[in-house]
């Protein structure tokens, strides 16, 4: 856990301080030694106090099969710890050297089309490939043993944003691995043939040497192929993970492991829920991308990443100063979002603070990606706004270690739905699992109410409210779960396209939503979705897209919500409530955005007694979190507008912001503010 990392930390510099960590991924191979001394004057004057070293370094490490050069690293690493500097010491295994790739080209990954991925960018290996295995792990045990006792090591980091580029290999070696793991699943060809429906299109196996990843082919690959392979290669990068933590754990057992989750995005390739319980603190990277609900983006998904920590405090590895370098048009930030967006991951849960990187390169693919220290220098507003951040997050000091308090609301997010929903010979390809999420997590900012993403790893006992949108793969444990958690009085919410397959992705019969058909009191003979640009209006007024559905009403005591008012079921139901022991289970038919949500979501949350606790002139303009320490809470306040909000009726003492005599707060523009609250 990151507590532990801190116990380390205390002994770079003596201090034994609680704090926040701040610092930056760190490439001093790519800077000549004269520019090291002046790094580490920088790093104290912007407060940073931990540092990534060495994740893009093995060619500098190794630079030939049997030559090891570890000096540059061994002066680095007591440079940094003479600076009151703690080192988060990478494995360098992320990107192969050119020594390796020319002498073994089978390390590198295949397309699902045959084709090979070349070196001359990042990841360009296999993860099941034996011959990368054992030159990675031959790596990571050196540099565990030469560094297994320096003071400034305070944590190791397994790889690099592992997957980014490199998660899909369609390789003969992915092939037999893949094999492999299906024998573990199954156990027997005919568990297998029945899983994959295979008597469909004449595919039934009658060796496992037949079988292959899902590769290129004439038409529409087996559904459940496709998903236990997706289920395969996220499986097969935790295999990786363990096999280099395993060595640390060896050598370095009091040193805490993570890698850098990719928590953003459409990044969905690995099951991080699934990963968690690999290493001893959740880490993560996220990078804003330009969008109407860019920050809400970052909020949810900061707030994910607290879920798949289990609410426990996490690692920000990486985000951005200002612009990145990989978007088709790189925005640099404005005045106050480098603060802003930092201390939002802070509000979620996050007790490090660290960028994409510390000196802006000169050269390579990164060059034009911001930096703490920009090309400008130290002499910038950019470098200013570095060193004011670091000034704030020592005075947050007091809330390092604190956990997030669950909120009324928990919306279910499941990997395995967000795969399976979006796999072809589907109703709809323009379904998007991610976004229908976020449009619900978007309603319930707009209303001033706190809400928490949770995966099916965790409690989900603890929110009086449980929305699970599109959650398509429903095993019958889970709908078992569903129907406990409303009997014992919580009130589920779900929508569209849920409850319809197995976890073989094979649909429960009888009419849709299958498992969750009797506990929803609905019956769905068809679906409708909508072609692109066609819209049904409902009552209230609201506008649905994308999806539309036929429901008869099965249960005496479901009652209609919301009815269609155009289009094909015009007249039927299209939002319905069951009641059930001391809950509710209710069910959104059409896909409503963020503006429909916000306007029903007060009816919904209704019987729950579930409100916002933020005065009315503040609600969808301010968000606000909560953390939860062991003698006071700390709750965080964001501007998420570009006008000045005000605030009254507040408690607290001030750790940021200033709250007048009578409780009111005013936060500027894109401002934060964080008041400590005594526990009652």
């Amino acid at each position: 856990m990151i507590s532990t990392l801190l116990s380390r930390m205390h002994g770079t510099d003596g201090d034994r301080t609680p704090r926040l960590l701040y610092g930056a991924d760190y490439n001093p191979e790519q800077w000549p030694r004269s520019v090291w001394q002046d790094d580490v004057r920088l790093m104290r004057e912007a407060g940073v106090n931990v540092v990534s070293v060495g994740i893009f370094s093995w060619a500098s490490l190794q630079p030939a099969p049997d030559a090891w050069d570890f000096g540059w690293l061994d002066e680095v690493m007591d440079l940094l710890h003479e600076g009151g500097v703690g080192v988060d010491l990478a494995t360098a295994t992320a990107s192969p050297p050119p020594w390796l790739t020319t002498a073994h080209p089978e390390i590198l990954p295949v397309t699902s089309t045959g084709e090979t991925l070349w070196p001359g960018a990042r990841q360009h290996w296999r993860p099941t490939s034996p011959v990368f295995r054992r030159h990675a792990l031959r790596l990571v045990r050196e540099l565990a043993a030469r560094y297994a006792g320096h003071p400034a090591l305070v944590a190791w980091h397994v790889n690099n944003e592992l997957g980014c580029h490199n998660v899909y290999d369609y390789s003969d070696d992915a092939a037999r691995a893949f094999r492999d793991w299906l024998r573990a699943r199954y156990g027997t060809l005919e568990a297998l043939n029945h899983a994959w429906g295979t008597a469909f299109w004449s595919q039934r196996y009658t060796e496992w040497e037949q079988i292959l990843p899902p590769r290129l082919a004439a038409s529409h690959p087996n559904p459940t192929q496709q998903l236990d392979f997706k289920r395969f290669s996220s499986d097969a990068l935790k295999d990786h993970l363990r096999a280099e933590r395993e060595i640390l754990r060896e050598i370095t057992p009091d040193v805490p492991v993570t890698t850098n989750f990719m928590v953003m995005g459409g990044t969905k390739g690995m099951d991080y829920p699934d990963w968690a319980a690999e290493i001893d603190f959740v880490s993560n990277d996220h990078y804003v991308r330009p969008g109407p609900q860019d920050r809400d983006e970052l909020s949810f998904s900061a707030n994910l990443t607290s879920g798949i920590s289990a609410g426990r405090p996490w690692f920000l590895m990486e985000h951005s100063t200002s612009a990145v370098n990989w978007q088709p048009v790189n925005v640099a930030k404005r005045p106050g979002d480098l603060a802003r967006d930092s201390l939002l991951h802070v509000a979620h849960g996050a007790d490090a603070v660290c960028f994409f990187q510390w000196r802006q390169s000169a050269a390579g693919a990164e060059k034009y990606h911001s930096a703490m220290v920009p090309h400008a220098g130290e002499d910038s507003d950019l470098f200013r706004a570095v060193r004011d951040l670091g000034a704030t997050l020592k005075a947050l000091a007091p809330l390092a270690g604190s956990e997030r308090e669950a909120a009324p609301v928990g919306i279910l997010y499941d990997w395995q739905s967000w795969w399976a929903s979006e796999q072809d010979s589907h109703p709809t390809s323009l379904l998007d699992y991610r976004q229908e999420a976020l449009d619900w997590y978007s309603a319930f900012l707009a209303l001033g109410v706190r809400a928490d993403l949770v995966t099916r790893h965790g409690d989900l006992n603890r929110h009086q409210v449980l929305v699970a949108p599109v959650l398509h793969v429903v095993p019958a444990d889970l709908a078992e779960a569903l129907t406990r958690y409303t009997d014992q009085g919580g009130h589920l919410v779900t929508t569209y396209f849920s409850g319809i397959v197995d976890e073989n992705d094979h649909v429960w019969l009888g009419g849709y939503p299958g498992a969750l058909r009797d506990l929803l009191g609905i019956r769905i003979e068809e679906f409708g979705p909508l072609v692109a640009g066609d819209e049904v209006t409902l009552d209230g007024p609201a506008t649905g897209t994308l999806w539309t559905d036929r429901i008869t009403v099965t249960a005496p005591d479901t009652e209609v919500l919301a009815h269609y008012r155009s289009g094909t079921y015009r007249g039927r139901p299209a939002v319905t409530r069951r009641p059930t022991g001391g809950g509710s289970a209710t069910y959104v038919s059409t896909r409503l955005g963020t503006r429909g949500l916000t306007s029903l979501l007060p009816r919904l949350l209704e019987p729950a007694g579930v409100r916002s606790d933020l005065p009315a002139e503040a609600r969808g303009l301010v968000e606000t979190t909560v953390r939860r320490g062991p003698d006071a809470r700390f709750r965080f306040l964001v501007n998420r507008t570009d006008d000045t909000v005000t605030v009254p009726g507040l408690t607290g003492d001030a750790l940021l912001g200033t709250l007048a005599a009578d409780g009111t707060l005013t936060l500027a523009p894109r401002a934060v503010a964080v008041l400590r609250q005594p526990l009652a």
